[in-house]
């Protein structure tokens, strides 16, 4: 794939609003009531598996919750933390509890079932946990439909399937090719097809006959 083009759309910074929901939307309107200091609760777990959006969403926040004068701690891959780093977590959560700060951190798994120590573990509890659930085939399509009639593309049947079967599956990518088959077809002087969608995936920009 020819990386500059793809460098001419860079992916949007992660926030609350470009994050597609999925089945997710309770978590969702948690993470903002906590980003904005609206949340009676301080605490939030996120897990689930690679690609679920846990890292978008902990940046979208400590972004979110800098606008708003909030102090807020993200902690990501949690299940990944040696023991020097989740001593400086414990900490923290203890001192967030005393100053009444929120804390969002994320891992693979709930906070039991990581192998962390048993205090922090009890600590990553105190408050909501949420398992994230990766969006499904169909609700990829309907947003990549849905960002491609804001850009003005029309898409012929069989490129969004294309997309799901030989791309990479999570959305940023996902969105980001998208967003370059768009600046491919306007460079090119025509149409979206899916020709025109293979001979951009070629290295050297030429299909490649079957």
């Amino acid at each position: 794939m020819k990386q500059l083009l793809l460098d001419i759309q860079p992916a949007p910074a992660p926030t609350l609003e470009n994050f597609v929901p999925g089945h997710n939307a309770e978590a969702l309107h948690s993470l903002y009531l906590a980003a904005t200091g609206r949340a009676d609760v301080h605490f939030i777990y996120l897990w689930g598996a690679t690609g679920s959006g846990k890292s978008h969403l902990l940046h979208a926040c400590a972004a979110l919750a800098k606008t708003h004068g909030v102090n807020l701690v993200t902690a990501d891959d949690v299940h990944a933390l040696n023991a020097a780093a989740q001593q400086t977590l414990f900490n923290t959560c203890n001192q967030l509890k005393e100053t009444g700060g929120a804390l969002i951190a994320a891992g693979t798994a709930a906070p039991m079932q990581m192998g962390l120590r048993d205090d922090l573990a009890t600590r990553l509890s105190w408050g909501l946990t949420y398992q994230l659930h990766p969006l499904t085939d169909e609700e990829k399509t309907q947003a990549l439909r849905a960002h491609a009639e804001e850009r003005g593309m029309k898409l012929p049947d069989g490129v969004l399937d294309y997309f799901l079967r030989h791309l990479r599956r999570d959305l940023p990518t996902l969105m980001a090719t998208l967003d370059a088959l768009d600046a491919w077809s306007l460079t090119a002087k025509r149409a979206i097809t899916l020709p025109l969608l293979r001979e951009m995936l070629q290295p050297d920009g030429k299909e490649k006959t079957p």
